[in-house]
């Protein structure tokens, strides 16, 4: 997943030939055929079971609907599927919808009017009640105050820690705030010398996504939320921020990071603490089955400066969702909402999808709603990754997030976990080049 997010960065390639460029049949131009059947065409991910998940769900729904027809096909990955979703676009080849666009390039296409303001179309509010998704759209709302995509899955991405370990140092669960998580760095060093805290070659790179899966994680809980940029303008909160980067320069001087390559630094206990996604679950079970939930790792929201409220902690998420084409004809903008709503209105749909791709639908209830019990029955891990994404807070809504995102490592993240700069310095010129960039 976190090698293939790499690839999801590149889309700027044809960013330029979107503006102002009329795609597809003229808006309002009816496409339905004579016998009165509207098709629509709907890219979904270049993912096996996402596909088939759509496939199935498109043949159910047009049982119910003989008069739309639904075609499901794999976006395009090369070069990457933004590339080709913006070829697309440029070409006048538009699909209807498409699934797999995350924040930050439907920023990139709503600045280009490619894609429509969702929550303007009739039936949205209809399907943020019948999904129960009220809370987790709110982090998805765009500076111009409109909803460009709906998520369909949210991974609130959770800690994971070396329970085994932890408590050979006198922890029975995970450590919630900075100075518990430095109290464990310290014993670690002082019983087990050869291990580290934080064992993460990432930490010294400057790749933009890379940062969805340690600054952004710790940022989002030690800010409440704090959307970081808005729109074209940097709402940085800089407490927050200076405190994430202190907590990594404290750890670095405990001697408890480690940014050298090393082979499955946390499964082999090199390192206790590292991001997860739910995804490692499956990779777990097939190639680390003595990887067991609160037996050998447990997981937690991201730790939390002092003093801070240790419920409710926001996270970082990792999470898509679907958006409708403007160069649609109205008629197939239309039978796409019809589809949408009746994917979303009953919960049935997400279990199958959650059964079918391990991806956790965007739902406020996903925790709590009896409809997913048996899931959580064979898999508790997933329970706390359900219960954080309510507070989990998607990607920047900004179409130069790439660019915005390198300088958070580049000014910041890498050169404090280095010892190169001060975490303060450190902030202050990572907030210089981001608001030079953006003005």
């Amino acid at each position: 997943m976190k090698k293939a997010a790499s690839l999801l960065l590149g889309a700027s390639v044809l960013a330029g030939s979107l503006a102002g460029c009329s795609t597809g049949n003229p808006a309002g131009e009816d496409s339905t055929s004579k016998n009165g059947t509207t098709t629509i065409e709907f890219w979904a991910a270049p993912n096996p079971p996402q596909q088939a998940y759509w496939k199935e769900t498109a043949k159910a729904f047009e049982k119910d609907h003989p008069k739309i027809k639904i075609k499901v096909s794999p976006i395009k990955e090369s070069p990457t599927s933004e590339a080709s979703i913006q070829s697309a676009i440029a070409g006048k080849e538009a699909p209807t919808m498409s699934e797999n666009i995350n924040r930050g390039f439907a920023a990139q296409l709503a600045e280009s009017k490619a894609i429509e303001p969702l929550n303007k179309m009739k039936g949205y509010d209809d399907i943020l009640k019948s999904r129960s998704m009220t809370d987790t759209i709110k982090g998805w709302k765009f500076a111009d105050g409109n909803q460009y995509v709906l998520p369909i899955y949210s991974n609130a991405m959770l800690f994971g820690w070396r329970l085994d370990i932890l408590k050979k140092l006198g922890y029975n669960e995970p450590p919630k705030t900075y100075s518990e998580v430095l109290d464990v760095t310290k014993k670690l060093k002082a019983k087990y010398p050869d291990k580290y805290l934080w064992a993460k070659p990432d930490l010294a790179d400057p790749t933009a996504w890379k940062r969805w899966f340690d600054f952004f994680m710790l940022y989002d809980a030690a800010s409440g939320g704090n959307k970081f940029i808005e729109g074209n303008k940097l709402v940085a909160d800089d407490k927050a921020g200076v405190d994430v980067l202190n907590f990594m320069d404290n750890i670095r001087k405990e001697k408890g990071i480690l940014t050298k390559q090393s082979k499955d630094p946390f499964e082999t206990g090199l390192g206790i603490f590292t991001d997860i996604g739910p995804w490692t679950l499956q990779y777990w079970a097939e190639k680390f089955p003595e990887m067991k939930y609160n037996k050998t790792f447990a997981f937690s929201t991201p730790p939390v400066p002092d003093g801070t409220d240790t419920k409710n902690v926001s996270t970082f998420a990792d999470t898509k969702g679907l958006v409708i084409y403007s160069s649609a004809p109205e008629n197939e903008k239309k039978a796409a909402m019809e589809f949408i709503k009746w994917v979303y209105s009953k919960p049935e749909n997400d279990v199958k999808w959650m059964e079918k791709t391990n991806l956790p639908p965007a739902r406020d209830d996903l925790a709590t709603n009896d409809a997913f019990k048996e899931i959580y029955e064979k898999n508790p891990a997933l329970k706390p990754y359900a219960e954080a994404i309510p507070n989990a807070v998607p990607s920047i809504d900004n179409a130069k997030y790439n660019e915005l995102q390198t300088y958070i490592g580049q000014y910041a993240v890498n050169p404090v976990v280095k010892g190169e700069v001060q975490p303060k310095k450190g902030w202050e010129k990572m907030k210089e080049a981001i608001e030079g960039d953006l003005k």
